[in-house]
This record gives C-alpha cells, sequence and structure tokens, in this order.
C-alpha cells in the first residue's frame, strides 16, 4: 500500500504535469544544434507534430504514475520510475522546443491526463504481468509513431529531429524493460483498441 507521502508526491508531479512546468533532468539533444532555417508552414508543422509528441509524454507520466501505484513487485516499481525520469526529460524537452517553433502544447491536456491515469491504473489492478504488457505494446506503439514523424519533419530541422530520435530510443529501452521483467502478451483485439484510441489522440492533439 503506497503511503501518504508517495500519494502526495504522486499529486504533486500529476499537477506539475497538467499545468506545464516540469523541467527535464538532462540536457536536451539539440542543445548544441544551430536553430535551422524553417519556413512558416515548416515551423508551424513541426510545432504540430511536437505537440502530439508532448501529449503522448503527458500520458506516458500518467500512465506510469497509475502502474506505480498499483505495481505489486518492487522491482518492477522501480522500473516504471526510472522510465517514468526519462519519459519526464522527454515531456520538458517537447514543451520548450514547442515554444521555440511559436506553438502552443495542447488545451486537452487535463484529459488526456485523467484517460492515461485510468488506464495505468486499470491495467495495474490486472497484475504486474498484464500491467508491463500494456507497457510494452504502449511503447511499440509510440515507436512506430516516432518513426512516423522522423519522415515528415522537415529534413534541415537538425534540432527538433534529435530530440524525436532520441525519444525513440528511450521508448525501444522501455519496451524491452517491460518484456525483460516478465510482460505478457495482450489479446489483438485489446492491442487494436490501443491502436484506434492512440490515432483519435493524435488527430485531435494535432490542433488542439
Amino acid at each position: 500500500m503506497p503511503s501518504l507521502d508517495f500519494l502526495i508526491a504522486e499529486f504533486d508531479h500529476a499537477l506539475r504535469t497538467v499545468s506545464g512546468v516540469v523541467r527535464g533532468n538532462r540536457p536536451r539533444p539539440d542543445e548544441a544544434l544551430a536553430e535551422p532555417d524553417l519556413d512558416p508552414s515548416e515551423r508551424a508543422h513541426a510545432a504540430a507534430l511536437m505537440r502530439v509528441n508532448h501529449v503522448g509524454e503527458v500520458c506516458a507520466q500518467a500512465l506510469y504514475q497509475g502502474q506505480a501505484l498499483t505495481a505489486r513487485d518492487p522491482a518492477t516499481r522501480d522500473a516504471l520510475k526510472q522510465a517514468a525520469g526519462e519519459e519526464q526529460d522527454h515531456l520538458a524537452w517537447c514543451a520548450d522546443r514547442i515554444e521555440e517553433l511559436g506553438g502552443r502544447t495542447s488545451l486537452l491536456n487535463p484529459l488526456w491526463y485523467g484517460g492515461a491515469l485510468a488506464m495505468g491504473v486499470a491495467a495495474g489492478v490486472l497484475g504486474d504481468r498484464w500491467s508491463l504488457a500494456f507497457l510494452a505494446e504502449t511503447e511499440r506503439q509510440v515507436e512506430e509513431h516516432l518513426q512516423g514523424h522522423l519522415a515528415r519533419l522537415a529534413p534541415q530541422d537538425a534540432r527538433t529531429r534529435s530530440i524525436v530520435e532520441v525519444m525513440h530510443t528511450e521508448e525501444g529501452r522501455h519496451r524491452a524493460t517491460a518484456l525483460s521483467l516478465g510482460a505478457a502478451q495482450l489479446p489483438a483485439p485489446a492491442r487494436l483498441a490501443m491502436r484506434l484510441a492512440a490515432g483519435v489522440m493524435t488527430r485531435v492533439a494535432h490542433y488542439l
């Protein structure tokens, strides 16, 4: 059973995530790169893609939080917390890059967070193997999603691309960690439902 101090800390973290005041613990991957020469449409396009990625990271924070709250195995909880720390860096990097590109984060972040938190708790209640299965499938779909963004970003936008590339690598590592901890295999209907839900989220977040 999580302690009161733990619950208070998690609530504080939720507020910071939704309000956009989260800061990364690691330097941004693009900090040594010059700002590219992008036309207005390229900047707007990159900002929209990074807004979608930011929403994904908001959801990741909520998913990891929900699963950590319900994890039974301390090793699983520790692994979730470590991955959440890297995802927090992703969240901060995306927010900073969106601002540089002249964009804004999603207006629906509280909604995305609440929905993802509920899914994380529900997955955790089923047991660690199924919680990890949900995590592994989520990360697999995020990897595909980020790979698609790399193909859609302007080739000269090295700053945005470098952030997405590091995110892609680390999402793959999180998936591998979940599998190594004993993740089960989600049924095909569950994987399809997750893909459909993610599709709705990304289309809405692209504009809102």
